[in-house]
């Protein structure tokens, strides 16, 4: 699996190491005896890291050596403290199987299920993935569970299925819960509508997950501009309340958290090669790459040479929800990261690839240039005031 393999003996001299470079690497360090665990890592400095672990020992230091056991150093360069990541994953899970998740710290990302494997579904946040081929639908992954449940309890605010987590025995003498006596529920616990009503409300919020709640936001400014075109302004206000209110809903959400299944991403990194970017893939619950694309070269042009490479990215997804779990929990440590290297850029599901963006995000990680800070949605506070000056500015436009 590593790109280099070296021979090592306790007797090595000194200048021995200084055939590494001095850059960013995973490494495996193994030992004579094949059955033995291999110490694995990653590190920022492969010569001096291998100095310290290699080197004769210091009388009396207490710090680890492994010269007297290693008989083999196989290491890969890598151009980015992400890419060292996921390659250092892919060894471990490969040399560990059984205890790779514990070594990474792997934690799974905060998602919202909703689960349609009930007969009355519902919506709830939750940190495991249920089985791929399952009818239930999941969106993430959210910067914390504290976002996630933030997130989901605001947007189920603005539809009226149950909240409830028990399963339910439809029974008219039932007497309902809060959420039903606030006409926040449709009460299918005791009959309140009819099992097509309440399909139809999941719909709804199903589409509202799906289209990062653009379903809903159609909706409501459809009807706004109804309303004021018939010259009913207050309620065209409320309306655009209501519009101001799904905003600052939308508006806790990431880029990055939508609709898992239809999740499809290009990460963009440095590369350890001159001259060349790294290029990784994310769908389908999994990463196909590293792929070395070179900038800088004669022929095709350089959008072309981007749908060249993307073409080559090999078809992978993941073989098990763990499996999805893990490498979405790899792409989610590195996205919410305060100062991250690199890029993303998200494909739309049913659409052409961004190819132009992509040009544009290579260009800029080649030059070590920083993305361009994303457009800030308009905040709760903006929505309140815009909605504040709505009606006196249709009055003064009549």
């Amino acid at each position: 699996m590593s790109a280099h393999s070296i021979p090592f003996s306790a007797v090595a001299n000194p200048d021995f190491f200084a055939q590494f470079p001095a850059a960013p690497a995973v490494f495996a360090l193994r030992a004579a005896d094949e059955d033995a665990e291999p110490y694995v890592s990653k590190t920022a400095n492969l010569r001096r890291r291998l100095q310290r672990l290699l080197s004769p020992p210091e009388s009396q230091s207490k710090r680890l050596n492994l010269r007297e056991r290693v008989t083999r150093i196989e290491y890969t360069l890598t151009g980015s403290d992400f890419e060292s990541t996921l390659l250092l994953y892919r060894l471990m899970r490969q040399e560990f199987p059984k205890t790779y998740q514990k070594r990474l710290r792997l934690h799974a990302p905060a998602l919202v299920r909703l689960n349609l494997e009930n007969a009355y579904p519902r919506a709830y946040v939750t940190n495991k993935l249920g089985r791929l081929s399952g009818p239930s639908i999941y969106y993430g992954p959210f910067r914390s569970r504290a976002v996630a449940e933030k997130y989901m309890n605001e947007s189920l605010d603005l539809f009226k299925i149950r909240r409830c987590t028990f399963e339910l025995h439809p029974d008219p003498a039932y007497p309902g819960c809060v959420y039903s006596e606030m006409k926040m529920c449709l009460a299918p616990c005791f009959k309140g509508c009819t099992d097509e009503v309440y399909a139809a409300e999941v719909a709804r919020v199903q589409a509202y997950f799906d289209s990062g709640g653009e379903s809903l936001l159609r909706e409501l400014e459809a009807e706004r501009d109804r309303l004021s075109t018939e010259m009913e302004f207050e309620a065209a206000a409320q309306q655009h309340a209501k519009v101001t209110k799904v905003k600052g809903v939308l508006s806790i959400c990431d880029e990055i958290s939508g609709r898992l299944d239809q999740l499809d991403a290009f990460v963009i990194q440095p590369s350890a090669e001159k001259g060349t970017v790294t290029l990784f893939r994310f769908r389908e619950g999994a990463f196909a790459g590293p792929l070395h694309l070179a900038v800088e070269s004669e022929g095709e042009s350089f959008e072309a040479r981007i749908r060249a490479a993307v073409e080559q990215l090999p078809e992978v997804r993941a073989r098990s929800a763990s499996y999805f779990s893990e490498e979405l929990a790899i792409l989610k440590r590195w996205f919410f990261r305060s100062h991250k290297t690199g890029e993303i850029v998200f494909a739309k599901a049913g659409k052409d690839l961004p190819i132009r963006k992509l040009a544009n995000a290579v260009a800029r990680v080649h030059r070590g240039e920083k993305a361009p800070a994303a457009e800030p949605r308009m905040s709760t506070e903006d929505s309140a005031q815009r909605a504040a000056l709505q009606p006196q500015e249709e009055k003064n436009s009549l």
